[in-house]
C-alpha cells in the first residue's frame, strides 16, 4: 500500500474505497483546526506533538503516544513543534472495520469504549511501538499481485494488536494514570460547562455571567490553553452531537434544535462546513 502525503488525502481516500489509509508524515504539513470527520483515526506520535484537545480531554503527548477517535469526537493538535512533528496517521471507514470484526472479536472496541481513565490514548512500551512501526512498515512492503488481500492480512493484525494493547489497559487502570494537568484550572471548568450545557444557548456572554469573569479574561485563558476559540469548540461540540442524532435516526430539524443551533441556516453552513456535506446527505448515508 502506498503512503498519502496528507491527513485529508488519507482521509478522503479512507473513503473513497470504503477500506483504509494511512499517511506518514513530517513537518511540511500546517495541523488543522479543531475538526472532525467520518472516519476512525490513529494518531502515532513519533516526534514533536506536545498537546491533543479531544473533545474535552486534554493530553500532552510523548514520543510513541497513540490516540484513537471515532468519528463523533472533535480534536485539535494544540501545540506541536515546529522544528519536528512527525507521525502516523491511519484513517479507517467504521463501517469496513465493522465487516471484519466478529462475535468474538470486536474491533471497533478501542474507539467506541471510553470508560478509562485515559479513554483516547495508550502510551506504547518500546516493544509495542516497535511492533507497531513494523506493521506500518510491511503495509508499505506490500505490491503487485494480491497486494489487496496482504494489505487486509497486516491490517487485521494490527488492529488485534491494538484492541489487545486497549483491552490490558482497560483492566489494568494504574497502568493509565490521569496526569496533573498544567493548563488552567478554570479551563477546566469552561470546558465541562460547555460539554454539559452544549444543548442550551450557550454565549460569551453567559459563561462569563456563569463564572463571574470578564468576556475577555475568558476568551484569553482559553485560547491560551486549548489553542482555538470559545466560538469554534461549541460549534465542533454542537456537529458532533448533531452527526450522533443524525445516525440515530432524528430528523434535520430535530438535531438542528437538540444540539444548541437557533438558526437552521447557521447550522447548514457549519454543519457543511466541517463534515463536507449537507445534514440531509449525512442522515440519508448514515441512519
Amino acid at each position: 500500500m502506498k503512503a498519502c502525503i496528507s491527513c485529508k488525502e488519507s482521509m478522503q481516500r479512507c473513503m473513497e474505497t470504503h477500506s483504509f489509509a494511512y499517511a506518514h508524515l513530517y513537518n511540511d504539513e500546517k495541523a488543522m483546526d479543531m475538526h472532525i470527520h467520518d472516519c476512525y483515526e490513529i494518531y502515532y506520535s513519533i516526534s514533536g506533538g506536545k498537546q491533543f484537545l479531544i473533545d474535552n480531554c486534554f493530553y500532552d503527548i510523548r514520543d510513541g503516544d497513540i490516540f484513537m477517535i471515532n468519528e463523533f469526537e472533535s480534536h485539535y493538535l494544540t501545540q506541536i513543534d515546529q522544528q519536528k512533528h512527525e507521525r502516523i496517521i491511519l484513517s479507517i471507514d467504521p463501517e469496513y472495520l465493522e465487516r471484519l470484526s466478529t462475535g468474538a472479536t470486536d474491533l471497533t472496541r478501542c474507539f467506541r469504549f471510553r470508560d478509562t481513565e485515559m479513554p483516547h490514548r495508550m502510551r506504547l512500551s518500546q516493544d509495542e511501538q516497535t511492533r507497531f512501526v513494523y506493521l506500518i512498515h510491511k503495509l508499505s512492503s506490500n505490491e503487485g499481485l494480491g497486494e489487496d488481500i496482504l494489505d487486509q492480512t497486516v491490517f487485521l493484525e494490527l488492529m488485534v494488536f491494538l484492541n489487545r494493547a486497549f483491552d490490558s489497559r482497560c483492566s489494568d487502570q494504574s497502568a493509565e494514570k490521569k496526569e496533573p494537568s498544567a493548563h488552567h484550572t478554570k479551563v477546566d471548568e469552561i470546558l465541562s460547562y460547555i460539554n454539559t450545557h452544549i444543548r442550551e444557548d450557550l454565549t460569551l456572554e453567559s459563561l462569563s455571567s456563569h463564572f463571574f469573569l470578564s468576556q475577555s479574561y475568558i476568551c484569553r485563558i482559553f485560547k491560551a490553553d486549548t489553542g482555538t476559540t470559545i466560538n469554534k469548540y461549541i460549534t465542533a461540540k454542537r456537529i458532533t452531537l448533531s452527526k450522533s442524532l443524525l445516525s440515530q435516526g432524528c430528523s434535520v430539524n430535530e438535531a438542528c434544535e437538540a444540539c444548541g443551533f437557533n438558526d437552521y441556516t447557521n447550522y447548514l453552513k457549519a454543519f457543511t462546513k466541517a463534515v463536507g456535506i449537507s445534514p440531509k446527505k449525512y442522515a440519508q448515508y448514515n441512519s
